[in-house]
């Protein structure tokens, strides 16, 4: 049986990017790799073994292009209200609450945000497929 251990995004600056993750979602760096050309970062928190990974290359100075294949990450949380106004309040501009549904069914609650990097990421209130 395979196991999920990371997902990878290239990062424009280090420091912004590991800054807004400790902020948002409370990962903290749990491994840093340092080669010539590249850096990677591996972060997460106390509720899960899987990590973000992080690729800085050296040297790059413009943005990524994000194409139109990336989707999204998704966390969860217990309370989404609370985070939407922690998020807020921490200037990180956190888009409208959505209650998403299939016909009267709520399917889930979120919203989205962005990293420095443009990355979406979508937070879900804790409930139904998501525990």
């Amino acid at each position: 049986m395979a196991k999920a251990v990371h997902s990878m995004i290239r990062v424009l600056n280090e420091q912004k990017s590991v800054d807004f993750y400790e902020i948002a979602f409370g990962l903290k760096i749990h491994e840093r790799i340092d080669f010539e050309s590249f850096t990677l970062v591996y972060l997460r928190n106390d509720q899960s073994e899987f990590e973000l990974e992080l690729t800085i290359n050296k040297g790059r100075t413009e943005p990524y292009n994000l194409g139109d294949g990336y989707g999204h990450l998704a966390f969860i949380v217990d309370d989404l209200d609370a985070e939407h106004n922690r998020l807020t309040n921490a200037g990180l501009e956190p888009r409208k609450l959505v209650d998403f549904k299939n016909g009267e069914e709520t399917v889930a609650r979120f919203f989205f945000i962005a990293d420095p990097d443009g990355y979406q990421i979508e937070v879900i209130q804790k409930a139904g497929r998501y525990k």
